[in-house]
């Protein structure tokens, strides 16, 4: 070291705070920051408490919407209930009123049935009767007393006065209450025997009435067979008929209304013997 220069020591001081009181400005900004620090954190849990209580009333007020559901539910689920019981109820009394009618008209059924086979069989026994009494020879007739017989029907033929003739529906009436029908002709024989043997004294438009008539724009037969024979060519006109006349030997297209006598027709009886009953 050069002479006259001093010599220079470096030291490290290091300064504690040890115990020593900070300045009373430090402190007061220490107790606000705490203080604020402090209210900072009331609000936090305020906040978060008010967050809890609305988060649990969000969910009770769901609990109570969804306990308000299922109440309404039961309720109409009770009411669906009690309304099909009601139904059942218902349809079980008309089932049973249902099940009385049919059984009641089972029952007219039954009795209209035996009326009507009494009827029947009692309509056979007058048919018979009227057949077979009151003959000479003790015999059964194959017709009734005032019918003609040509195999295989029997034949009435009503020559009334012109104050007593009848329309074709009169005529057909007549007959059916006869238990006949006006006469048909499905062959040639049936045919002849209507035209000479049943229209005597018929002549020009007058004549008998028979079971043909238009219908429907053809000629038919009241047995709702179609006319065959290609000789009676008469125009199908509605409201005609048919009339058998002896003195043109053929038949007449004339209207329906006319007044005109008639011929009935029925089967002959197949009994020829009396028989016992």
């Amino acid at each position: 070291m050069e002479e006259g220069e001093e010599e220079v020591n470096y030291a490290s001081v290091v300064f504690k705070a040890g115990n020593n009181p900070q300045p009373a400005a430090k402190r007061g900004e220490e107790t606000v920051y705490g203080e604020v620090k402090a209210q900072n954190e009331t609000k936090n849990e305020d906040s978060a408490g008010r967050r809890r209580f609305q988060h649990l009333a969000c969910c009770l007020g769901i609990l109570c919407v969804i306990l308000l559901g299922g109440i309404i539910g039961v309720c109409v689920y009770q009411r669906n209930v009690k309304d099909l019981s009601a139904g059942v109820q218902e349809l079980t009394t008309k089932n049973k009123e249902l099940e009385n009618q049919k059984k009641n008209l089972k029952q007219k059924i039954q009795n209209l049935t035996t009326n009507w086979n009494e009827l029947s069989i009692s309509r056979a026994q007058w048919s018979i009767d009227s057949y077979c009494l009151g003959n000479a020879d003790d015999k059964c007739k194959a017709c009734q007393k005032g019918w003609l017989l040509t195999e295989p029907s029997c034949y009435a033929y009503n020559d009334a006065q012109p104050a007593k003739q009848k329309t074709w529906e009169e005529a057909q009436g007549d007959c059916r209450g006869r238990n006949s029908d006006l006469a048909v002709a499905h062959d040639s024989e049936e045919k002849i025997v209507i035209i000479n043997k049943y229209s005597p004294g018929s002549s020009g438009t007058n004549g008998f009435w028979i079971g043909l008539r238009v219908e429907d724009g053809k000629w038919k037969w009241v047995d709702g067979s179609d006319l065959t024979d290609s000789s009676f060519n008469a125009e199908a006109a509605d409201g005609r008929c048919a009339i058998s006349v002896r003195s043109r030997n053929t038949w007449v297209s004339v209207s329906c209304e006319e007044k005109q006598q008639w011929i009935c027709q029925k089967k002959a009886l197949s009994v020829s013997t009396k028989q016992s009953y």
